[in-house]
Parts: structure tokens; sequence; C-alpha cells
């Protein structure tokens, strides 16, 4: 098996929240009468090959799941962790760009043959832009899982995704390792780097949030960063609480072996009458993420 590696113990944590929600979310419809109308789907827009290489084989004691595949060094990706539900939604979606992560997508349909499963091939904003576009949201509701590697997810994107009104949304945002790091400290960033910024923000607002004028000692008017991982976070989640039902407000903070952060794992939910109930589930898992 070709193994795609990414990642440590803050993968574990990302992925152990997400089937802890999947759990509790599959739960509901199929014991909800009322729930149980609706088709269910399952998105995971960078699906990878349904596996994660472990990044150090020291990690393997520290997760009870890990058996005789210790020796192959791969755990459970989310694609995996969809599919192995109990409950299972009734349609999966599996995206991913790449050629050879696609051809190991599709051993899945063999292994799991009574799950409905769709693997495309492509970018992620076009096919899902596609797909929101073609399906009927009075009969459907679906859990979608955004997990890029840096910024390729664009606002329009998950506009889209809130304007259905039927989607919950699971967003891993990049803050340290892409939207800080564009963030230049002495001066606005430049050109490309705008632009990366205000299609991932959807506005170009955030200059005015992270940067402000001063005045140098020679009197020059000055634009200096005075943002920091928290005004970031603040300023997205606010972004998200504008156009979804609800919000959590404390996304999980993933950081590295360093405890620098490197992704935020963000929740959003579109349906207005599920999101009260939505956001107790998720906010209850993010606070007790392990």
């Amino acid at each position: 098996m070709k193994q795609h590696q990414f990642g440590g113990s803050w993968t574990r944590q990302k992925l152990e929240v997400l089937r802890k929600y999947l759990n509790a979310y599959m739960t509901i419809f199929t014991k909800n009468k009322r729930a149980s109308f609706f088709h269910t789907v399952y998105v995971d827009a960078f699906a990878g090959t349904g596996y994660r290489t472990l990044a150090d084989p020291s990690e393997a004691p520290l997760l009870a799941e890990i058996t005789e595949e210790d020796n192959q060094n791969f755990l459970k990706g989310s694609a995996r962790i969809a599919l192995e539900l109990e409950k299972p939604f009734a349609e999966y979606l599996f995206i991913e760009k790449q050629n050879d992560r696609v051809a190991e997508l599709e051993h899945l349909r063999k292994e799991f043959p009574n799950r409905r499963i769709q693997i495309k091939q492509g970018d992620a904003n076009n096919i899902l832009q596609e797909w929101i576009q073609n399906t009927n949201w009075d009969r459907t509701r679906a859990v979608v899982f955004l997990d890029p590697y840096g910024m390729q997810v664009e606002w329009s994107l998950i506009e889209a995704i809130a304007k259905t009104r039927a989607i919950d949304l699971w967003l891993l945002f990049p803050l340290g390792i892409g939207v800080n790091r564009l963030l230049t400290k002495n001066a606005p960033p430049p050109k490309q780097w705008e632009q990366k910024l205000t299609r991932f923000f959807g506005t170009d607002e955030w200059r005015n949030r992270f940067y402000q004028c001063q005045t140098t000692m020679f009197g020059d008017k000055v634009e200096q960063k005075n943002a920091n991982f928290a005004s970031i976070q603040n300023f997205f989640i606010e972004r998200l609480q504008t156009i979804f039902a609800a919000v959590a407000p404390k996304p999980l903070v993933l950081t590295n072996s360093h405890n620098n952060p490197l992704y935020l794992l963000c929740f959003a939910a579109g349906n207005p009458k599920g999101a009260k109930t939505a956001l107790r589930i998720a906010n209850h898992i993010l606070s007790h993420p392990s």
C-alpha cells in the first residue's frame, strides 16, 4: 500500500473529534423518525489514501486501536473512519487531486462493498460547488470535512456550503502554517499574498484587523502587523458566524511537538432547525477531544 504520511499527535486529535461527531450525527439520523427521512452524505474533500502514516513510530504505543498494523506503520484516515461507522451514511463522496491517492481510495470500494462510495478526482473547490448545485437539499443532509494541508479552500466554497442550510462543516483552518505566515510583520503582504488572503477570508477586511498604521521616529507612516493567533482565530470565527446558523466559538487548537499552533479545527452548522443540537454535540467533543 502506498502510504500517505502527514501529521502527528494533533492528527490523532483531529480524527478522534471527527469520529465522535460522525457517530453522534448518524445516531440521530437513524434513531429519530423525522431525521431518518433525509438522505445522509459524508464528504471528505481532501481524502488522501484513506490512511494516515505515522509520522513517528513512537506514536504507535499511545494508540489503543493499533494492533498488528503497527508493523505497517499506518493509521486510519478520515475516509476509513467514516466508512467504518456502525451506523453508516447513505452515501460517501471522496475527493482527491493526486492520481496515486485516487487509486488507493478506489480500493475502499472493494473493501466496503455495502457502502455507496463516489470518488472524484480534481479540485475540491470546483467539485464541491458542482455537487452542491446538483443536490436536492430538501431531502439531503450532509457532513463535509474540509481537511487541506494549506489554504486551498476558498471562501466562495464555504459560503456555498452555508447557503444549503443542510450541511454541518468541519474545517481545518491553517492558522500557523498558512495565514499567519502570509501576514508579514513590518509591511502589508505582497500583492499575490494579499489576493490569496482575500480569497480565503472572502473579504479584504483582514487588512484593517491585522495591520495598523504607525508613525516612525522620522515621521513616516507605515503599516505594521498587530495580529496574533488569537485575533486571527476570532476574525475567522466571526466570518463563519455571518453565514452559518451556528458556529463553535472555541475551535480546537492543534499544535506541533513544540506547542506551536498549526491549525484550528472549526465547526459550523448550516441547518437552523438542527443547529442547536449540532452545536451542543460539537462543543462537547471539542472540549473533550481525546
